[in-house]
């Protein structure tokens, strides 16, 4: 029998639920996407960036796989095959895509190159367009879910190594 209580309850009794709702962020009445990518932002600033590049790297590999057990368990649970509920995809992207320029772009890491990837993530992924979409139409499950994400964080850094790279020739 589905239990009927609200989502917040549920993610705070299941860890399972709570990491794939983007340790909550997932939760938020309103663009749950983006609270999940407000999420990832503030996590990588606060710890992830404290860590050597390779190790960001591996935790964000480790991160990407536990996602898509997490999400799909909480896709399972919740009945629908990609909830908007599930964040956790955005965390992990965001973490990949302010990662590849720390790794990239070390001396540009400021508060405006990461603004600009959060907002050059969130058009893509919701856009959905080309790669992303496709993925999004035709993979499916946890793995899916987390896929598309990291495809829009691929793409967002793609066009933020252009911005850089034109911007530093100026």
């Amino acid at each position: 029998m589905r239990e009927t209580s609200p989502l917040w309850k549920r993610a705070l009794r299941s860890p399972v639920l709570f990491l794939a709702t983007g340790f909550g962020a997932g939760l938020s009445p309103v663009a749950p996407g983006t609270a999940g990518s407000l999420m990832g932002w503030l996590t990588y600033d606060v710890l992830l960036r404290r860590l050597s590049l390779p190790l960001r790297g591996a935790l964000i590999g480790v991160a990407f796989a536990a996602g898509i057990w997490a999400c799909e368990s909480g896709a399972r649970e919740l009945q629908v095959p990609d909830p908007p509920q599930l964040a956790l995809d955005e965390v992990v992207a965001m973490w990949l895509v302010l990662c590849a320029v720390d790794g990239v772009f070390p001396q540009r890491t400021g508060w405006l190159t990461q603004t600009i990837a959060f907002g050059m993530f969130r058009l893509f992924d919701i856009v959905k367009h080309g790669p992303v979409g496709w993925v999004d139409h035709h993979v499916k499950g946890g793995f899916g879910i987390m896929l598309d994400d990291v495809v829009a964080a691929a793409l967002a850094f793609v066009g933020l190594y252009a911005i850089l790279k034109i911007a530093s020739w100026a």
